[in-house]
Order: C-alpha cells, then structure tokens, then sequence
C-alpha cells in the first residue's frame, strides 16, 4: 500500500511557521492557509490565536487600506482575515468572543461615520453573525452594555450589511429564553419605532429600502417563530409593537402628511402588503381571512391595521389620480404620459390585499371611492403593462369568488328567525357602476377591430379573455352565482346581453377545447390524427401502448371477470424468446379461406385423432396465412358490448402465448377502456355456442378483401348484436354497433 512508503508531504505552512520571525502578512500569502486553519492545523491555529496575530486581524476587517495599496490586491488581506476569522474553528471564536478588549476594537467600527464601506462592513458583520451564533450569551451581554448599539444599527441601517446584522440577532440566536429577552430588549430600546422613522421623504433610497425590508423580514420572522415553537407563552413583542394601530398611523403619516416620494411611499406599502400577508391560522381576536381557493384560514389580519388604514384609503384613491410626477417615458410603441409608475401599481397590490380580507367598512369605503372603477381606467388605458394587468385580474377574480362580507349590522335584511340575507355590494357595483361586462365586449370589439385593419392584439386581452372566462364560471359554480346572474340578466342592455351570450358558448367551446388538449397531450396524440374524425377515431396502434386508461365503474364483477380472462390469456412479452423476430415490424396479413376456418367435427370420438389435431394445432400459427383456426381466434376473442362506439386502428401483431395476435382481439380490451363497458358472462368457446352470424362470414364471397364479423352479446337482460369489419387491404378493423 502507498501509505507504507510514508509519501505524506508536510504543508509549506508547518515548515513556514518553524520560522521565528514568520510574519502574519508571510503566512498569509500562503495559498492554502484557509484549507489548513478549516482542516485546524494546530500549528497554524497557534499562531493565529497570538494576542498580536488576533489584533492585527480584526485591525484588517475594520480599518480602511491604505491608498497607497494597489487597487486589486488592496482588500486582499481584509478579505483573508475575515475568512479566517469566521473558519469555524473553536479556539478562534473563544479568543476573540471573551477578549473584551478584541470585542472593543470590533465594535469600534460601527462608531465610525456614515457611510460605511460597504465591503468591510459585509466583513464586520459576518465576524459579528457567528460570534452571535456560537457565543450568545457573551455577545448579547456585551451588545447590551454599549448603550449606543441600537442608535448606531439605525445610524447605519442604510448600509445592507448592518441590516443583516440585525436580522441576524433575530434568528441566530438558539437558546428559546435568550432569544425573548434579546426582543425585549430591541422592544425596549423601540427599535421599531425608530424604523420607522427612518421611511419618509426626508430620508434617502437606502434607508427607505432597508428599514422596509427589515420591518417586514421583522414580520414574517415574528410569525414563523411564533409556530415553529408552540411551547412559548409570551407574545413576539415586535411583531406586537408592529400591528399597533398608532405604528402603522405614523407610517401612513410619514407618506401623506409630508412631501410626496415614490420611495418612501412604496416602502410603506411594501410593509402594508406584509402585515396583510395570509399563510398560517388565525389567534383568537383577529380576523379570519381565508383568501379564494383555500379551504382554510392563514394568518390573520389584526383589526387594529384596518382601522389605521381605512382613514387613508381616500389617499390611496388620490395617488392613483395623482401620482408623484414621473418623467414621459419612451417606448418601443409609443409614449407613456405619464407612465404607471410604481407607486400607483404598488396602490393597485395593496387594494388586492385589501380586497382579500373582504370586510364589510373596507368594501364599502372603496365602493364609495370607486376605486374599483379608477383602476379599470388604468386597466384598460394601459393595454402593455402586464404587471397592472396581472394584479387587476386578482381584484376581479377575488370579488367574483368571494362570499358576501359580513354587514357590521346584523340586522340588515333580517326576516324574523331567519338568518341575515348577505349580498355582495362589490360585484353590484362592479356591474353597474363599473360597467364591467360593457367595458370588456367594448374592448373585445376594439381589439378585433383594431386587428381587422392590420393593427397588433392588445397586451390585455388574454388576461381579459380570463376574467370573462371567471365570469362565467363564478356565474354558475361561484358563492355569488345567483347575484351574477341577476345583474347580467336582469339589468344588462339586451345588445350586449346578445354579445355576452355568446362569450359563454366561447368559453363552453374552450372548456371542451382545453379537455381535448389535456386528452391530447396526456396520451401524446397530435392534431392531425384527430383531423377528420367524427364518429371513429383512428389511432396508429404503436401508440396505443402508451395509453393508461381507469375504470370509473362500480360493476366490480365485471371487472374481476374481465381480469380473471386477460391474467389466463395474455402472457407478458418477456415469454417470447429472445431468438424470435421482431414483433412490432408490419407484416402483411392474409386471412385463411373460408374452407380452412370451418369447425372441427364436434361428433369425432377419436382421442388419438383428436390429439393429434391439437398437437398440430399447438405447432401451427393460427394467425399465419392459410393456418388460421378458427377455435382458437374464436376462444381468444372476448367480445364486448360498444355503446355506440368505434374504434378504428391499423393491424399490428402481440406477443400472445408465444403466438401472434392480430390487433383487433387487443383493440377490445381498449374499446373497454374507452367506453367504460362491462365484460359480458359470454364467452364463445366452440362453433357450437356460436349464433348463425358468428364470426367469420366474408362479405361478398370468398374472394372479397373485407370481413365481417357479428356477434349477439347478452348483458344481464339486454341483448346487443356487434361486428367487426376487418378490411385486409387497408389492415383496418372497425366495431361497430
């Protein structure tokens, strides 16, 4: 073996470290000095955990190079010392997380003034991450004496590696107990407020943009926490502190009682549309909203956020009308005055959200705003901007399946014991107000108008194609479906109640259009064999191995017969031997004449003749030309009942009992499948069992290419007379009924 030899080299670094003098800078330049401090190499590790070494290596991650430094190679020791320090390596993180003065020295970065480096601040934070990982108790203790540390994160907070910091607190932090305090304490020291503080227009891009990400990872990171431990009693302070009804008032305030900003205002949203998210199950004194498709409740809305917001929705309603001034944007097809912006389409999200909790004051305020209606202008003067398009649809969709809100009074539309009628005032107003129907066949009209004359189809219509497909739908099977109805029947102008009427055969027609394409592409037929089939579909017999088809029947005696029969008949492919030739070439069939298919004597008492017919019988293909038998083609034939359906596919041979079996005793199996018949108790045996127009009757005499067969089937009390049609020019075969 190699390793008796002793061809183990010793690491440049080991024979480098024998050095007195060895600098840090030396070791360093090394190029496998972070494979050997990972693989903890105990002579490099000592060295590295030298008071003077450990100085030096904070001093690189937290102090500016020099300029004299060449530009490439002047982050090249920050970058080292920070992948050494965060090695994972134990004795590192012991000497750097109980040396106070190292600590120090590391915290002295986040004193510096804004803005940070954002290179050596990613370093800063990653040492601090896994000290805070590793040495908890001792970070947060030393965290919690510096009585700047919360000032100088929100200072900083602009700088996205000083946000990550913060997150990091929030998660990494394992022990249950230390984790709560370490809330308490960021609650304590109103870190949220200050956060807030931090989104308005008096503030730059960055800070809007961290602070904003930080309130909402804050959010979901709070809620996840509260459900991945069950066994925690007390509530997430900061999430608390977050759903107050004031913090989210001095949000809104920030936008719209000071100068208008895109920024600030998409931050706010942002934070809005996370407080509004739905995915876990509701606490007690919440509202339930359980969005459109799920059978049950996420997370909930606190009430305490919708009465902060409804206030404001006038201002909401305002941006759309008036959004911040954007400049006229140039496109390939033409000029945007004013473009969407994303403030408005930040609007449109958050009235989805808003839509999604369906309650009553809120639907109301926004049926009194016409939001709804604003943001169909939008819809429709917009006809390129498929991200407006996309949320638009979700507003319509939400008010189509959505169940009436609950009416804050309980007595609206009561009858004495009986429950209180509810009705959905947004779709009335949808309806009427909206002119939803009109203003969808008016832009159907324009658009094939517009095409008509050479012009492009506009950007809207498939997603108008679906919300009219969701009307239809909702109008039959939806909560609403009686209400729909009603304003489409009732109230519609009879010229578009003519055009709308025929929106629904159009979707009836898609429905049965996207089954064919399902059935299609389930089975991987293509279109031209499918192309001039009406009453017969042909299908190529090399793909009908392919097709998987069930039984939705409850006829389980059938089934077990029909089982029974293929598990004693048919073999798998696997018996035919190897040496034999390949079954799935085409072959021409002939069929034997009609002299040689006529039954054997039935009066015979011969054994040994008999025996030896058999034997000779076993031997010969019966499906070879001038060789067929009629007993065995008729004792392997299971004839079942059509249902006025056909089948017609072109002749290949099977494996079948080391036989070859012409397609059609296959084909039955299928037509089973398809037409979902049961399998009749009879089951031909001999000539003697068959009717006067038993299989093998030529039509037109012995000469003619086409064969008919017929067969009396008795199903329970019904008694159905099927054939087959076996045409030998065209290797067809045809049941019908």
């Amino acid at each position: 073996m190699f390793w008796k030899f002793d061809l183990h080299t010793t690491s440049h670094i080991d024979t480098l470290l024998e050095k007195e003098d060895v600098t840090l800078t030396e070791v360093m330049d090394e190029e496998d000095v972070l494979q050997e401090c990972k693989a903890q190499n105990h002579k490099l590790v000592d060295f590295l955990v030298r008071p003077q070494c450990m100085v030096d290596l904070v001093t690189y991650i937290t102090q500016e190079p020099s300029d004299d430094v060449e530009e490439k190679i002047k982050y090249k020791y920050p970058n080292i010392s920070c992948e050494l320090l965060t090695s994972d390596v134990g004795q590192i993180n012991d000497r750097l997380g109980e040396d106070e003065s190292l600590l120090m020295k590391l915290y002295g970065f986040l004193q510096r003034d804004s803005p940070l480096n954002p290179l050596l601040a990613s370093f800063f934070s990653k040492v601090l991450s896994i000290l805070i990982g590793r040495k908890p108790e001792q970070i947060v203790e030393f965290l919690r004496k510096r009585e700047d540390f919360v000032d100088l994160m929100i200072k900083h907070i602009g700088t996205s590696a000083i946000m990550d910091l913060l997150l990091r607190m929030l998660t990494c932090i394992e022990p249950q107990q230390l984790r709560q305090d370490v809330l308490n304490w960021l609650n304590e020291e109103k870190v949220i407020q200050r956060l807030v503080d931090m989104v308005q227009p008096s503030q730059d891009e960055d800070r809007h943009s961290n602070a904003s990400q930080s309130l909402c990872e804050i959010i979901r990171l709070s809620r996840d926490q509260m459900f991945q431990v069950q066994g925690c009693s007390e509530p997430d302070p900061l999430l608390a502190t977050l759903e107050k009804q004031e913090t989210v008032e001095q949000l809104l305030s920030n936008i719209f009682d000071k100068e208008k900003n895109d920024s600030a205002i998409v931050s706010v949203i942002q934070i809005l549309l996370t407080l509004f998210e739905t995915r876990r199950p509701a606490f007690e004194g919440h509202l339930e909203i359980c969005p459109p498709g799920m059978s049950h409740p996420s997370f909930s809305v606190n009430q305490s956020i919708l009465e902060a917001v409804r206030p404001r929705l006038k201002d909401f309603h305002q941006l759309l009308l008036e959004p911040p001034k954007k400049n006229i944007m140039k496109t390939t097809w033409g000029m945007l005055d004013p473009p969407v912006g994303n403030t408005r389409l930040s609007v449109v999200r958050l009235v989805a959200s808003l839509l999604q909790t369906n309650t009553h004051i809120i639907n109301m305020e926004l049926i009194n705003l016409n939001t709804l209606g604003v943001i169909l202008d939008m819809y429709f003067n917009y006809i390129w901007n498929n991200f407006l398009h996309i949320q638009v649809e979700i507003c319509t969709a939400m008010i189509l399946a959505m169940p009436p809100a609950q009416s804050e009074n309980p007595e609206i539309n009561r009858d004495q014991d009986q429950e209180p009628v509810r009705e959905s005032h947004l779709i009335k107003h949808l309806f009427q107000k909206c002119q939803f129907i009109q203003r969808i066949l008016d832009a159907w009209s324009s658009n094939e108008k517009e095409q008509g004359e050479g012009g492009r189809r506009r950007g809207y219509m498939g997603h108008l194609t679906r919300i009219a497909n969701s009307i239809v739908h909702n109008s039959d099977k939806g909560p609403n479906g009686a209400k729909i109805q009603q304003l489409i029947s009732g109230e519609l102008p009879r010229l578009y109640h003519y055009r709308w009427s025929w929106v629904c055969q159009a979707f009836s027609d898609y429905q049965m259009q996207q089954m064919t394409s399902n059935f299609i592409e389930q089975f991987g037929f293509n279109d031209e064999e499918f192309a001039d089939q009406d009453d017969v579909v042909d299908i190529p017999f090399d793909r009908i191995s392919d097709i998987n088809f069930s039984l939705n029947t409850n006829e389980s005696a059938n089934i077990a017969l029909f089982e029974a029969c293929c598990k004693e008949k048919i073999q798998q492919f696997e018996d035919a031997g190897s040496d034999e030739e390949d079954i799935w070439d085409e072959k021409d069939i002939t069929f034997a004449p009609e002299a040689q298919r006529c039954p054997r004597s039935s009066g015979s008492t011969d054994s040994e003749e008999s025996t030896d017919s058999e034997e000779e019988d076993v031997k010969r293909d019966p499906f070879e030309p001038n060789n067929a038998s009629s007993d065995d083609r008729m004792e392997e034939t299971p004839w079942v009942s059509t249902h006025q359906c056909s089948l017609k596919v072109s002749f290949a041979t099977v494996p079948y009992r080391n036989k070859h079996l012409t397609s059609y005793s296959l084909i039955t199996v299928i037509m089973l499948s398809l037409c979902d018949v049961p399998v009749s108790d009879q089951w031909p045996r001999d000539e003697a069992a068959q009717p006067a127009n038993s299989p093998g009757r030529k039509a037109g005499g012995s000469d003619a290419e086409e064969t008919i067969t017929t067969e009396t089937v008795t199903n329970g009390s019904m008694k159905e007379t099927v054939s087959l049609t076996v045409d030998a020019k065209t290797e067809t075969a045809v049941f019908k009924r």
